[in-house]
C-alpha cells in the first residue's frame, strides 16, 4: 500500500446552474491543481446543482453533460475525481456518487440514505449495497452526507487479520446548524473503524435558504484530526494520507479484531 494524495475541494455552488458551477471549478479551484499531482479529487454531494429535488429538470443520464465534463478535467489534471449529481436511470432518480479517471467511470454507489426531512426519499431511489473502491492498494468505502449518522451501514468488517476497508469518504451538503454533529460523527466515524475518515463538505447558501460553513475535515486512524477548513470559506487542500498510520494501529492497537 502506497500513501494516497487527495484533494479536497471546499467550494460554494450555484444552485440549479450546472455551467455556473462548472466555471466556477474550472477558474477558482482547478487552476490550483497541477497535472498529475493528486491521486483524487473531491467535489461535494450534487456538485453540479447543489441539493435540489428538481430532479425532471436536472437529472442526466450517465453518459449526460456534468460526466462528460468530468471525465473531460479528470483527463486534463490526470487525475481520478469523485462527486455526486443526479442520475436518471431506467425511470428512477439516484444521488450517485461516482468516480471517474480519464474517460471511465471506474466505479460508483447510490446513496443508501435519503435525507427525509428535505423529501429526498419522495424523489430519489436508495442505493441498495456498500461500496469499496480501490486505489493504490488503499480499500475505500464511499458514501454521501446523510450516510452519516448511520453507523451499521458503513461498520468495517474484520477479514482474517485485516480490516474490511482503510479509508471511509463523505461528500456532503451538510448544513451548518448542525455542523457540530457532522464533526463528531466523522471523527466517530473514524475511531470505531480504525481508518483515515475523509469528510468534504460545501459553503454558502442554497436556493432554499439553508446555509453551510463546509468544516470539511481528515481524521486519521487513532482519532487525531489532520486537517480542518476554515469555516466559510473557499479552499483547495490536498493532503497526503500516509498507509503507514494504518499499520501501526492495526499493529499496536487491534481493537477491530474483537469486534462483535
Amino acid at each position: 500500500m502506497q500513501d494516497l494524495k487527495v484533494a479536497l475541494i471546499q467550494t460554494n455552488q450555484f444552485w440549479e446552474d450546472k455551467k455556473a458551477n462548472f466555471r466556477h471549478l474550472e477558474e477558482v479551484h482547478f487552476s490550483k491543481i497541477k497535472s498529475g499531482e493528486c491521486d483524487l479529487i473531491l467535489l461535494p454531494e450534487m456538485f453540479n446543482t447543489g441539493f435540489s429535488m428538481n430532479v425532471h429538470a436536472l437529472a442526466e443520464d450517465i453518459n449526460g453533460e456534468s460526466i462528460q465534463w468530468l471525465k473531460a478535467w479528470s483527463g486534463k489534471l490526470n487525475s481520478r475525481i469523485g462527486a455526486s449529481l443526479i442520475i436518471k436511470e431506467s425511470g428512477k432518480f439516484y444521488n450517485r456518487f461516482v468516480i471517474i479517471y480519464d474517460d471511465e467511470i471506474e466505479t460508483f454507489y447510490d446513496k443508501r440514505h435519503l435525507f427525509r426531512m428535505a423529501n429526498e426519499n419522495e424523489f430519489f431511489t436508495a442505493g441498495n449495497e456498500r461500496v469499496i473502491y480501490q486505489l493504490k492498494g488503499w480499500n475505500i468505502l464511499l458514501q454521501i452526507c446523510y450516510d452519516l449518522r448511520f453507523p451499521v451501514f458503513s461498520r468495517n468488517k474484520t477479514i482474517g487479520d485485516k480490516k474490511e476497508y482503510d479509508l471511509i469518504i463523505y461528500i456532503a451538503n451538510w448544513p451548518e446548524k448542525r455542523s457540530s454533529i457532522w464533526s463528531v460523527l466523522l471523527s466517530a466515524r473514524a475511531i470505531e473503524n480504525q481508518v483515515y475518515c475523509v469528510g468534504l463538505n460545501r459553503v454558502g447558501s442554497d436556493g432554499k435558504n439553508i446555509f453551510y460553513s463546509g468544516d470539511s475535515a481528515v481524521i486519521d486512524p487513532w482519532g487525531t484530526t489532520e486537517f480542518q477548513a476554515t469555516k466559510n470559506e473557499e479552499a483547495v487542500k490536498i493532503l497526503t494520507l500516509h498507509a503507514i498510520k494504518l499499520d501501526d494501529i492495526s499493529r499496536q492497537f487491534p481493537a477491530f479484531k474483537d469486534a462483535d
